[in-house]
């Protein structure tokens, strides 16, 4: 039997959502469909980021020295423990606004509850968790919006600052640049694991570390100038946000797949079966734009397109810079930060190489 973690509530939380976490993002391709006529911004010359290369947050500069980040982020538990459930839904959605370079300032709330199917008290633990992590951030949770729905749903909208020459976007890569990753993928892999009660307490506390560790680097990242460009990978796991990357930038991505740092014990799960749909869905999304090694095993492709709740920081940075920011980076809390690859001249798309 495996040392499993202590329930906490009198049902599983995530018993009353169809999917959890990152994962309830719709898959990649099919993001680019709906969105695909939907009018352009349109002529406003202060929006610096808008929808163009699904970046991880809005800008609008506000005056010569300040620009306003604006995100929302939410979706439904992949843990029980609904304290829990609230910290890693906060701590993904303020990652937005340090992903751009910024700085949060407040955060909204955005709820929703299946009214009569859980106690007020969990509902105030969800809210309580949030809180927590807004804190920890430095910012307050100013108030929000709740509706009565099927499925438990908790987030922030997350407003943030920042200098225009901070801003750091997902589509500004150069080529020639290192590519840097600030946590460890296989969140998914456990969250599957952990809904089939075959997740082990250390792995499940490793997993709360990893969802509840703030991206507050980022904000000094957008301080320096060899970086180059950044987003969070998500949802769409290091394929799909690496090439977001990719596209934005119109360069190709290296990964090696022997670099990227992984939770301790997500390959062997990997290899157990522990895979999210979404993990399928993704892969089915990314099409001829990204390449594999011939003979790759099929969990290790899990490992590559798992959905992340919370993740890390993909950085970009010049070449020379690279190995002093990951210092950097580790120095910061970031013990599992890797270089995993690198931006060439190329035709949009990831390579993975062996």
């Amino acid at each position: 039997m495996l040392d499993k973690p202590a329930d906490t509530t009198p049902f599983r939380l995530t018993s009353l959502a169809h999917g959890g976490g990152c994962g309830c993002k719709l898959a990649p391709s099919v993001l680019r469909e709906l969105l695909s006529e939907q009018p352009a911004a349109g002529p406003f010359e202060r929006l610096l980021v808008g929808t163009e290369t699904g970046d991880d947050a809005a800008v609008w500069q506000l005056d010569d020295d300040t620009c306003l980040i604006a995100t929302t982020d939410f979706f439904m538990p992949m843990v029980d423990d609904p304290y829990e459930f609230g910290r890693i839904a906060a701590t993904n959605a303020i990652s937005d606004v340090y992903a751009m370079g910024g700085k949060p300032l407040l955060a909204l709330a955005i709820l929703g509850m299946p009214l009569g199917r859980l106690e007020p008290a969990m509902v105030r633990e969800i809210l309580k968790g949030g809180a927590s992590i807004a804190a920890e951030a430095g910012i307050p949770v100013a108030g929000g919006h709740s509706i009565d729905c099927p499925e438990p749903i908790y987030g922030l909208a997350v407003i943030g600052t920042a200098s225009p020459s901070a801003i750091r976007k997902n589509s500004t890569a150069r080529a020639g640049d290192v590519l840097i990753l600030t946590k460890p993928l296989g969140v998914g892999i456990y969250s599957a694991a952990f809904k089939k009660e075959a997740l082990s307490a250390p792995a499940y506390a490793e997993m709360i570390a990893s969802m509840t560790r703030l991206n507050r680097i980022g904000t000094e990242l957008g301080k320096e100038a060899e970086v180059h460009a950044v987003t969070d990978v998500t949802g769409f796991g290091i394929l799909g946000h690496g090439l977001e990357v990719a596209r934005g930038a119109a360069l190709a991505l290296e990964i090696r797949a022997a670099a990227l740092p992984l939770l301790s014990e997500a390959e062997e799960l990997a290899r157990q079966g522990f895979v999210t749909g979404a993990s399928h869905r993704n892969w089915a999304s990314y099409g001829e734009s990204v390449r594999l090694p011939v003979g790759l095993p099929d969990h290790q492709r899990h490992l590559l397109t798992d959905p992340q709740t919370s993740g890390g920081l993909l950085v970009a940075v010049a070449p020379d810079a690279a190995e002093r920011l990951l210092g950097t980076i580790r120095a910061a809390g970031y013990a599992d930060a890797a270089i995993i690859g690198r931006a060439v001249e190329g035709e949009p798309s990831v390579t993975v190489l062996a």
